[in-house]
């Protein structure tokens, strides 16, 4: 049998690939399709996929004649999906698997769960994986789903990955999961045949462990079918029949199999690598690609019993204990693209491309030598889906209602299956998770970019070949770039903006005094025969970013703050979502949809949540009511009655479109939604003097009398129609401009001209993160959350509670203040100057209540502050101990004592807003 030294040989002497051509890589395998069969660790499974093909014969039980949920797939996320499902008392649930379960990806899957993930959400979904393979099923069955328990261990041969992890241990003790740094010669007494020399330290998780994807699976179909679901093998779906309402919305209706159809108002599309097929079938658009992935099995290796998992990023390899051998893999940065997804494969493998998986074989003899002269058992490469995040893809299809997806899950469906499974049920039958799923959510995507191959292509590859990377808190892709620039983009560029992407849209980071940053176009890192970019003044800007401490350019964006407050700073805001509310029943959709009191005179800005039913805040954004008009205009479309103008982050953008959408139509409300985003730019100018310099821009008197806080004014610019509006992101008197498109950049260089006196400077996002975490103002999906109510964030005034008026979400708000907060969010202020990013745990009295959401600098203040919302372990009122002393947070392990405010550190009362200097 082969040794991994030979396979090395061998790599090295395999002639290398000519440059390729067109978007992106082609398929470099040697094979030109998927071997029927190969020597893996799942033999008895992988026969039953072998000869005449099952699917010939039949379903292998009688279609139901309508279902109340179809899941499609049966593989990690089908059957956790169906198992949750029908856990929830969801009755009439039906799962298809066009084979057998477990036949496209989850077989071959290494079955790796690692408990601790740089994401609070992901560290609460793998819990319950765990508990549901470990625990659960058996005590529901009496059935072992094949889980071991052997611990992981993750490996650090750099100062800056042993922080990583660090921080991960952090976190890990908001939630309870035991996890120990090692030193090296700890690491080499818990793992002897590990070489050490080279580290700086290890991580070790002793609760991770090893799930078995048949066993899993087999047992969750059982568990589902006991609860009245069923689940139908051999019965692939051949459509999706849909049916447009009376209000032109269209819905799923059923699906169709060769063996019959179903009618179902719900389907689940888990299939896969096959998911983007399964969307066309509804017209609905998948963002994933297939690539091959693959590891090795090892013969057997003296010693190696009881070892725990490993995974070494920097090596890119982690190596999974196979019984008395080792599973060896990773994440290369050259993957294979598989280009014609079969819909015939079942059970089958590719050839292993041994020059691509080089890397890993390296990687995996520097750690465990011995692996050098031990023999290859088996080779296992199979197809799976990645997604230009490397998130998954979750949540109803804004295309077809009643169409959900629980696919894309980059390797990770078995680890993330049992979580992920449980909120896609919660979402199906309530309309919503119990948990923030927003980074799943596939509203998250505008449609330009899901329109766009290349952009998935590009972003789903370096997803991948990133995947094993540092997780830096700043860190930006390079791939899929440009895709949508603001009307200032040329501008900004050429006095040094460094830009940030956010959903396709460029936006500015902060300005590099030394000049202009363009990104470049992907190249692939040098993969593919594409030659990598030799100059490159962003990438370089970007590397200096890889870093736990105050990167090179803190003191840059420390001026750019520093000016806001003493002078003047312009923020490039265009990137913002701008949708109008118009039609007959505007004002009712408005009452509903936000939890403020927006109906105000025309003219007035009101800053408002949007919850869901389980009021949790799904946006905060501002809100303008608008003079009725029978003319349309740049700024304002025609409409009688009443009419808003909304303002969103853009990054947010496509969630708020969604869910607003979603609204309308189960209210059925009779109006419209008109989204503006694209034809219309918007700077802010904030500062002491911003008043003096927009006065001369401005065809309007400026005072607080004439123009107060919070509303707004159709003005003349340079000679250009704008929008005026007085607000503030940052804790400052200042104003925004909405301008059309056309505009725009006029517009920014009369205001530039006029504050060239006054000191005005561009700034951008990083600038705005730290000023608005200094004045204690909230950010959506990082303090502000869909599993976090307004109460809870300290937004209770935007709540009109006090009127009579309905809301989405009052009732839950309701209840909440009857019954009393159980947990707040609250801001932190450091003495120590020592950066912070979130993730932080938060001490009181030797018990962790709590961990930070967000932090930054704020240089007005000279002090870290950090937002995090606090519990009481006890389960009691949380208020005592937001007023209590001794409160620490705890970064990379080491705590530093913290002061507690529950109003902004920065101008408590409000002076600067309402221009008191």
């Amino acid at each position: 049998m082969a040794s991994l030294s030979r396979a090395l040989r061998v790599a090295a002497a395999c002639p290398r690939q000519s440059p390729t051509r067109g978007l992106g890589p082609c398929n470099l395998s040697s094979a030109s399709g998927p071997t029927a069969e190969k020597s893996v660790p799942y033999q008895r499974t992988l026969k039953e996929g072998q000869g005449t093909s099952v699917v010939a014969q039949g379903p292998s039980r009688p279609l139901p004649s309508t279902a109340n949920v179809v899941v499609i797939g049966g593989g990690s996320l089908g059957c956790q999906t169906l198992y949750h499902l029908a856990k929830l008392g969801m009755s009439g649930a039906v799962l298809l698997e066009r084979e057998r379960l477990t036949s496209g990806t989850t077989w071959h899957t290494a079955g790796l769960l690692w408990q601790l993930r740089p994401s609070d959400v992901e560290v609460e979904l793998l819990a319950h994986t765990r508990r549901v393979v470990s625990r659960e099923l058996e005590e529901e069955t009496g059935l072992h789903t094949g889980w071991i328990q052997n611990g992981g261990l993750f490996i650090a041969s750099n100062r800056q990955r042993l922080d990583e992890y660090k921080r991960l241990m952090s976190l890990g003790k908001a939630y309870g999961v035991e996890s120990h740094v090692l030193s090296p010669a700890e690491t080499k007494t818990l793992y002897p045949l590990m070489n050490v020399d080279d580290l700086y330290g290890t991580l070790y998780v002793p609760h991770d462990g090893t799930m078995d994807p048949a066993g899993t699976c087999s047992t969750l179909a059982r568990a589902a079918s006991a609860r009245g679901a069923q689940v139908i093998e051999n019965c692939p779906v051949t459509g999706i029949r849909v049916w447009t309402d009376d209000f032109g919305v269209r819905r799923v209706a059923g699906v169709e199999t060769p063996h019959g159809s179903i009618q179902t108002p719900c389907v689940v599309n888990c299939a896969g690598v096959w998911a983007s097929a399964v969307g066309r079938m509804a017209g609905v658009k998948v963002p994933l690609v297939a690539m091959h992935h693959a590891y090795v099995v090892t013969e057997r290796i003296e010693g190696i019993q009881n070892m725990p998992n490993v995974r070494d990023h920097d090596a890119s390899v982690y190596l999974r204990l196979q019984g008395d051998a080792l599973s060896v893999g990773g994440y290369e940065a050259n993957p294979i693209f598989w280009e014609e997804v079969s819909d015939k494969f079942a059970f089958g493998l590719f050839d292993l491309d041994w020059e691509v998986f080089t890397q890993h074989i390296e990687g995996a003899i520097t750690r465990v030598p011995v692996l050098e002269k031990t023999g290859i058992k088996s080779t296992v490469c199979g197809p799976e889906s990645f997604t230009p995040d490397h998130k998954p893809l979750m949540g109803e299809a804004p295309e077809l209602r009643g169409f959900f997806l629980g696919c894309g899950f980059n390797s990770a469906g078995m680890m993330l299956g049992g979580g992920c499974g449980q909120e896609l049920a919660h979402w199906i039958i309530h309309g919503c998770p119990e948990k923030d799923m927003h980074g799943y959510d596939i509203r998250r995507f505008h449609h330009s970019l899901t329109d766009h191959p290349r952009w998935i292509r590009e972003r789903s590859h370096e997803s991948y070949a990133k995947n094993y990377s540092v997780v830096f808190p700043h860190d930006e892709p390079l791939a899929g770039r440009n895709m949508r620039r603001d009307p200032l983009h040329e501008e900004l560029l050429g006095q040094g903006c460094v830009f940030q992407e956010r959903h396709g849209w460029e936006r500015p980071g902060w300005f590099h005094p030394q000049g202009p940053a363009p990104v470049l176009e992907y190249d692939y890192y040098g993969a593919y025969g594409s030659r990598p970019h030799e100059d490159y003044a962003y990438r370089r800007l970007l590397a200096d970013e890889y870093t736990f401490d105050f990167p090179p350019h803190h003191d840059t964006i420390k001026k750019e703050c520093l000016a806001c407050r003493g002078a003047a700073a312009v923020f490039d805001m265009s990137y913002f979502g701008k949708f109008y509310l118009v039609g007959l029943d505007a004002r009712k959709a408005a009452d509903w949809l936000f939890s403020a009191d927006v109906s105000r005179p025309p003219g007035s800005t009101v800053y408002t949540c949007m919850l869901n039913h389980r009021g949790g805040t799904e946006s905060d954004l501002t809100v303008s009511r608008l003079a009725p008009s029978h003319q349309a205009s740049p700024l304002a479309p025609a409409f009688e009655g009443d009419g808003y103008y909304l303002a969103v982050g853009g990054a947010v953008a496509q969630h708020n479109w969604s869910h607003i959408t979603t609204v309308l139509q189960d209210q059925k409300f009779q109006c419209q939604l008109i989204d503006s985003s694209e034809d219309l730019g918007m700077v802010s100018i904030q500062g002491p003097a911003s008043r003096a310099i927009l006065q001369e821009v401005l065809d309007a008197d400026l005072s607080n009398e004439a123009f107060p806080f919070s509303t707004h004014k159709l003005l003349r610019a340079a000679g250009h129609l704008v929008r005026a509006m007085r607000l503030s992101f940052v804790g400052e008197l200042g104003w925004e401009l909405h301008i059309p498109k056309a505009s725009c950049v006029p517009v920014y260089r009369a205001v530039m001209a006029a504050g060239a006196k006054h000191g005005l400077v561009n700034a951008g996002y990083r600038a705005i993160d730290s000023l608005s975490i200094e004045k204690g103002y909230r950010h959506w999906h990082a303090d502000l959350r869909p599993d976090d109510s307004p109460l809870e964030a300290g937004l209770a005034f935007t709540c009109k509670l006090k009127s009579p008026v309905p809301f989405l979400g009052r009732e839950a708000l309701e209840q909440q203040r009857a019954a009393g907060l159980r947990r707040r969010l609250v801001c932190f202020t450091v003495e120590d100057k020592v950066p912070m990013f979130g993730l932080e745990a938060i001490w009181r009295n030797g018990q962790v209540v709590g961990h930070v959401r967000r932090a930054d600098f704020g240089f007005a203040i000279d002090k870290t502050i950090a937002y995090g919302y606090i519990h009481d372990p006890s389960g009691g009122p949380v208020s005592p101990l937001v007023k209590e002393r001794g409160l620490c947070l705890e970064r990379m392990g080491v705590t530093y004592g913290a002061r507690a405010h529950l109003k902004s550190p920065f101008d408590p009362d409000n002076k600067r807003v309402k221009g008191i200097y």
